[in-house]
């Protein structure tokens, strides 16, 4: 009764033994076989098939043996022919297929196939090739390409701007309900926001530049710290944001830093990467960095009494400008 153990696995020796001790009152102890199906919580119909097999093969028939690989029937010609009609444009369903590749079955000579080896078949193409032959190489990049995803090591490495509509609603000079727009300047490792603006108009190249130069600048509150030149700007490719342009020049401007400005590849939420060639000043997080912030001198281009006398000031630790902006 014990032969053909030595060819079981651990697994299938043990659980040949836990079977076995289903039916062991019944064959030793002539316990009725429904009675001992009930108190070991078996199925009388899976404990008649156990005794069945035990006494066919005895304990090593008790073990489940892997069904043998037959591999894939479908003949090879066919089974390109079912891909390449799954690769075509536009999507064909699967119904369409199967009677498509039963035709070419039928002048072949060849056995014809069914839905669910159609259904098999494509589904081992995969979705991204799916997708790339049906969506495009846009669609596939955005859905199934590996993306480098940027992690600022500190404050002021990174800063994104971006525009959203918020879920509020006011009411303008002509008395109609609209929704207002803010613009947000966000800094990657901290996600503190530096600057922002608030306005009732479409987003705009004005909205931009006042969240940059309120995000560059000191704040006269004491609670919002948070300043500095970032090394790296990443802006929507929208063309509600400034030109590249523009761009360098109000960095420069504000905070009297060479700017170089470098487009990258464009991805269903692209970026635009902007970056300040002198090192940025650090996030006054802390309450022992506000120094590295505090204002100094009056910009050049803010030399009025009420701008001198304001805290909004940029700090005295950035060269001036080195063209002034009219």
């Amino acid at each position: 009764m014990t032969e053909g153990l030595h060819r079981l696995s651990d697994a299938q020796r043990e659980q040949a033994l836990r079977r076995w001790q289903v039916l062991a009152p019944h064959l030793e102890d002539g316990v009725p076989l429904t009675r001992a199906a009930e108190h070991a919580r078996v199925p009388l119909r899976t404990a008649r098939r156990w005794l069945h097999r035990y006494r066919e093969a005895g304990l090593a028939g008790l073990a489940n043996t892997p069904r043998p690989v037959t591999g894939r029937k479908t003949d090879p010609r066919l089974v390109r022919v079912i891909e390449e009609l799954a690769l075509r444009r536009p999507r064909a369903s699967l119904a369409a297929i199967t009677r498509r590749a039963a035709e070419l079955a039928t002048v072949q000579g060849l056995p014809p196939v069914s839905y669910t080896t159609v259904r098999d078949i494509v589904g081992g193409l995969g979705p991204a090739m799916l997708t790339l032959a049906h969506d495009g190489p846009v669609a596939f990049r955005d859905n199934f390409e590996l993306v480098y995803r940027r992690r600022a090591e500190r404050p002021n490495a990174m800063w994104q701007a971006d525009h959203t509509e918020l879920d509020i609603h006011v009411v303008n000079t002509n008395g109609r309900t609209i929704r207002p727009w803010l613009t947000v300047v966000l800094d990657d490792h901290s996600r503190a926001v530096p600057g922002y603006t608030v306005a009732v108009g479409a987003p705009s190249a004005l909205n931009t530049s006042l969240a940059l130069r309120q995000a560059i600048w000191t704040k006269a509150d004491p609670a919002w710290p948070m300043c500095g030149l970032p090394d790296v700007l990443y802006t929507d490719h929208g063309s509600d944001f400034i030109s590249e342009a523009e761009l360098e020049g109000d960095v420069d401007v504000l905070g009297g830093g060479q700017t170089v400005v470098a487009n990258h590849r464009r991805r269903s939420s692209g970026r635009r990467c902007c970056a300040p060639g002198s090192k940025s000043k650090t996030h006054c997080a802390k309450p022992s960095w506000t120094d590295n912030c505090a204002p100094a001198t009056s910009h050049p281009r803010r030399n009025s009494p009420a701008s001198s006398a304001s805290a909004d000031q940029p700090s005295a630790r950035r060269s001036p400008p080195s063209r002034p902006r009219d």
